[in-house]
C-alpha cells in the first residue's frame, strides 16, 4: 500500500542541509547534509511512523492536509512524500 504525506522543507541556516516535518504526522521529522538526503530521510521517517501506527493502533492514520493548506514560512516548501509499505497477514 502506498501512503503519500506533505513534508514541509526549511532549509538550515548555517549549512546547506534542509529539516523536514510533516504537518499531518505528529513529532515526525528528519534532517540531512542536503535536500537529496534530508528527502531520503524523511521518506525513512514516515515509513517508520505509519509502519508503527499500524501496528500499534490499527491503522488509523490521519488524513494528508492539501498542499494549499499549509501555511509557510518564508524559504520553506512543500514535497509530497510517497512512502510504500507491505501489509502482511496477521499470522497470530
Amino acid at each position: 500500500m502506498t501512503f503519500t504525506y506533505p513534508a514541509v522543507f526549511t532549509p538550515h541556516a548555517k549549512d546547506s542541509g534542509f529539516h523536514a516535518q510533516f504537518p499531518d504526522l505528529e513529532c515526525c521529522e528528519a534532517d540531512g547534509p542536503d535536500l537529496e538526503d534530508a528527502i531520503e530521510n524523511a521518506r525513512e521517517a514516515a515509513h517508520n511512523w505509519i509502519t508503527v501506527e499500524l501496528e500499534e493502533y490499527e491503522g488509523d492514520l490521519p488524513f494528508s492536509t492539501h498542499v494549499e493548506d499549509i501555511g509557510l514560512e518564508e524559504g520553506q516548501f512543500v514535497r509530497m512524500i510517497s512512502v510504500r509499505i507491505k501489509l502482511l497477514p496477521d499470522n497470530d
